[in-house]
């Protein structure tokens, strides 16, 4: 029965050994071993032996990225303005060994030098610029804290500002100065559209006045042009007249006729204003109606006979 006992208890002994050998790392993980107090090596993702009693496992770490939040903190701007700004810190770690043995506590240190550097790059800028220019605080930041994490075996990947929180009496300013900058704005962009509408309405009547014009000009070319014409067809008909006339006179009696035809018209017009006249005006020179008369009468009684003839 003793022995039987002995037995089971040595094969237990032999089972609790044997899982003490035997060390199972996960998937982005990596375990430092120490020896007797001394690191001895590095153990990655897989199934390890590990000597009960001479060697442990000192450090665990995970080698995926992680994310530190960052505690808000307060910062003066470059214009004396007190802000609170907090943020998010992402960090990898890329050499156990010195991860375990550089430092203490690694994320606490790079939260602490990733406040410190934050209240550095804020205290560069004016107000407006640390809110327009997020990006490259950030970039500065992990660049200062990635240089100054390298002995701790520590990759900064990226930092991410958070929230940027002026104080209530700053933020009462900023917006007063907003709304005062859309008035200006409203009013500059209502100014720029009345200017344009005038310019327009300007354009428009400038336009209309050249258009105006031009159809009057066109209108005194083509008056002017017609009458030009109708004086020319004037002229051209007169011309003819003249020259009938001309060729008329040349002909036999061509004379008397034109004698007889002024006498015509002479004694029609003289009846016409003797009709409308109140008083009757007779010529004071008697000798020439008579002389009239007489050169008259010859002639009507020559162009009668001619006629009868």
């Amino acid at each position: 029965m003793g022995s039987i006992f002995s037995i089971y208890l040595l094969a237990f002994v032999v089972i609790v050994i044997f899982f003490k050998l035997i060390k199972i790392v996960p998937e982005q993980q990596s375990f430092v071993i120490e020896q007797f107090g001394k690191y001895s090596k590095t153990l990655v993702a897989g199934l390890h032996l590990v000597i009960p009693f001479v060697q442990k496992v000192a450090y665990k770490h995970t080698l995926k990225e992680e994310v530190i939040d960052v505690d808000p903190q307060v910062c003066i701007t470059n214009d004396n303005v007190q802000v609170t700004v907090d943020g998010i810190l992402y960090i990898k770690v890329i050499d156990p060994v010195k991860a375990s043995y550089g430092i203490e506590n690694y994320r606490f240190a790079t939260a602490q030098l990733a406040k410190t550097t934050m209240r550095s790059e804020i205290g560069k800028l004016e107000l407006d610029r640390a809110f327009s220019e997020r990006d490259e605080v950030n970039d500065n930041v992990v660049k200062a804290v990635d240089e100054a994490s390298d002995p701790w075996g520590i990759k900064v990947t990226r930092y991410e500002i958070k929230d940027i929180y002026p104080t209530p009496t700053i933020e009462n300013a900023m917006e007063q100065q907003m709304r005062a900058e859309r008035e200006k704005r409203a009013e500059i962009l209502a100014s720029e559209g009345e200017k344009e509408s005038r310019i327009n309405v300007s354009k428009g009547q400038r336009q209309e006045a050249i258009n105006i014009s031009k159809g009057e000009r066109q209108r005194m070319i083509n008056t002017s042009e017609g009458k030009s014409a109708a004086i020319e067809i004037v002229s051209e008909a007169t011309a003819e007249g003249l020259k009938d006339i001309a060729s008329a006179l040349q002909l036999p009696k061509g004379r008397t006729a034109m004698s007889v035809r002024l006498a015509e018209q002479y004694v029609q017009q003289f009846g016409e204003i003797l009709k409308g006249a109140e008083t009757s005006v007779l010529p004071s020179e008697i000798a020439k109606l008579k002389g009239l008369v007489d050169t008259v009468l010859p002639a009507l009684s020559s162009g009668n006979k001619g006629g009868a003839a």
